[in-house]
Formats: structure tokens, C-alpha cells, sequence
């Protein structure tokens, strides 16, 4: 869950409830503060804690360098848990970093005194967070698109997994379907939804009222109040 709220001071607050947190962990960002609290916080604890610690955090921002604001902040405590995977780093002991990733989950293992907050160092580990959804989209999405396409008898011709930010998926005309990698951050129902919506275009190639149409039947009606959740989420690691 997350719930987000603009500080006149601090910017922009991300608030994440994460079911194993123990305690309120507050990491500040170029424009604003990310706060990881523990499932069932009161929100006036949450607002207490911001303010008792708010002169320290101020301070910290302002000898942050400039990072891209639509990049979220990679550290020890960056994490993605999706329904699809887990992508979380953890701290070693080799001068090197590398990683361990099976299908659905990724440790991306950092040396020790590693300098996150080096713009160079954040570029580079954007890259890696993008680099691990698109194999782990590699190894589960087609699986995936394929049950969708056997149980509604849908058929496609190659499935194709890439990092587009531009949109969720696409389908040609010759029924190859693209699949963002970005699909993995998204619940199963809405993974499953722009998945649905590809297999239609190999039925109707157009937003018409077919296709429209076709889609709520492969949704159970739920096709616009689907799309409108994905409205939500953007495709992207933030």
C-alpha cells in the first residue's frame, strides 16, 4: 500500500506499509522523504515521527546531489515486491557487486561503503533493477500469456518482452505481442488485464466497439474498471 502527501518543506512524502517492516524506516530524496512503515500505523504515529525527526531529514536532502526526480532512490532499503517478484539488495562482503535471481525473486549483493548517493552509482543501478525485471519478465510473463491464450482460445504468434515505458503492451498485425518488463511491478489482475487486452487486438486491431466489447466478455465485465486501476501505476521502477 502506499499513500503519498506534499510537505511544504520536505516535498513529496511516500508512505509504503510493507507486512515485514518492525519499524518506521525514513530515507529523504532530492524532492521529498520515502517512509517504509509496518502494516497497520496510525497515521498520527507516522506525522509524529516526520516531525521529530524533520530538522535531521531537511538537513540530509539538502547535501543530496541532483537526481532525477522521476528516478526513485536506490539504496539497502530500495525494494520492489510485486505479485509477480521480489528485487531487494542486501550488503556483502566482496569489493564487487553481483546477483542472485530465480524466477520471482533478485539480490543484487553490494560491496561494502557503497557510495548510493553518487549520481553515477544511481544511473548505473537503474540499469541493473531494469536489467533483472526484464529477465524475470522473460521468464514468467510468456508462460503467462499463453494460459490467457489456451483457456480463451486467443492465439498469438511470438511474445516479446522489452523495457518500454510508453506503454504496458502492443500487438501487430501479424499477432506478435510486446510486453513491457514493467508488467512484472503490477498486481496479477491488471498483468493479467493488459495481457487480455493484447490477445484481443489479434481479433480486433482497433479500440473500436468490438474490441471493447470482446474485452469485457475476456474480463467479466470488469474491462473499464480495469482500466481505470491501471491508471494508477505507471510503468516504471518508481
Amino acid at each position: 500500500m502506499k499513500t503519498v502527501f506534499t510537505d511544504a518543506q520536505l516535498g513529496v512524502i511516500t508512505i509504503h506499509t510493507h507486512a515485514r517492516s518492525k519499524r518506521i524506516i525514513m530515507r529523504v530524496q532530492p524532492d521529498g522523504v520515502r517512509m517504509t512503515v509496518p502494516p497497520s500505523t496510525p497515521e498520527k504515529t507516522i506525522r509524529e515521527t516526520l516531525e521529530k525527526f524533520r530538522s535531521k531529514l531537511a538537513d540530509n536532502q539538502s547535501h543530496l546531489p541532483a537526481i532525477a526526480s522521476n528516478h526513485r532512490f536506490i539504496d539497502l532499503h530500495f525494494s520492489i515486491h510485486s505479485d509477480w517478484t521480489e528485487v531487494t539488495l542486501e550488503q556483502g562482503v566482496l569489493p564487487e557487486f553481483h546477483c542472485n535471481a530465480r524466477p520471482g525473486k533478485a539480490t543484487i549483493i553490494c560491496p561494502p561503503h557503497t557510495d548510493f548517493n553518487d549520481k553515477g552509482r544511481q544511473e548505473w543501478l537503474h540499469r541493473v533493477v531494469e536489467r533483472i525485471l526484464r529477465q524475470q519478465a522473460v521468464w514468467l510473463l510468456p508462460k503467462r500469456l499463453h494460459e490467457l491464450s489456451s483457456i480463451h482460445q486467443l492465439s498469438f504468434n511470438v511474445c516479446k518482452i522489452n523495457v518500454s515505458k510508453s506503454r504496458w503492451g502492443s500487438c501487430s498485425a501479424q499477432r506478435n505481442i510486446n510486453l513491457s518488463c514493467y508488467l512484472m511491478i503490477l498486481p496479477h489482475h491488471l498483468s493479467d488485464y493488459v495481457m487480455l487486452h493484447e490477445l484481443a487486438h489479434t481479433i480486433e486491431m482497433n479500440h473500436g466497439p468490438n474490441f471493447w466489447a470482446l474485452l469485457n466478455r475476456l474480463t467479466d465485465g470488469k474491462a473499464q474498471s480495469l482500466r481505470n486501476e491501471l491508471r494508477n501505476y505507471q510503468p516504471n521502477i518508481m
